[in-house]
């Protein structure tokens, strides 16, 4: 069974968009800390106050969908060209939170219990995203999915976009 716990355009400045556990801010440019250990460049989870999702699109709207499920869901289309998956863990007693850059816009993840997940990032139109920060409408969207898993290395499962090959190679590689 999988839930929607967000499909919307999400407005966001400097590409940021963090699954928050408790009262943390995200992402706040310690680069090391969120992706310390890690291989990929776009999913920073080993902050334990939660993940950092870099979006491609340094301001405007991106569309972002969070989807919770029971068990692995099967990946997503091809032209969802860039996949990471990572683990994380939700501490206990704390409340699950989106926001985005310095809490411009952000909302509550309804459903999501204390426990390991694993959290699979999948994307399209990164580097539309990446070219025209001032496009017209949405040209960059992502598919954020979790699940209840033991704690994993984080994989890169797909990279197609230039944006992506760009930050696994600078912010990625820590392992």
């Amino acid at each position: 069974m999988a839930i929607v716990l967000l499909d919307d355009v999400v407005q966001t400045d400097y590409g940021q968009f963090d699954l928050v556990w408790g009262e943390g801010i995200g992402f706040d440019g310690d680069i090391e800390k969120f992706f310390r250990g890690q291989i990929n460049g776009l999913v920073g989870a080993s902050d334990p106050g939660g993940v950092y999702i870099n979006l491609a699109r340094r301001s405007g709207g991106s569309r972002v969908r969070i989807v919770l499920s029971d068990t692995a869901p099967p990946l997503q289309p091809d032209d969802f060209v860039d996949v990471v998956e990572v683990s994380t863990v939700v501490p206990a007693g704390v409340t699950g939170s989106w926001v985005s850059w310095a809490g411009e816009t952000g909302g509550a993840l309804p459903g999501l219990e204390p426990g390991s997940y694993r959290v699979r990032v999948s994307s399209r139109g990164r580097d539309a995203g990446a070219a025209d920060e001032f496009a017209d409408g949405v040209v960059d969207e992502y598919v954020v999915e979790l699940w209840p898993a033991e704690p994993a290395h984080d994989e890169i499962v797909r990279t197609g976009s230039e944006s992506a090959a760009y930050w696994h190679r600078e912010w990625g590689g820590r392992r």
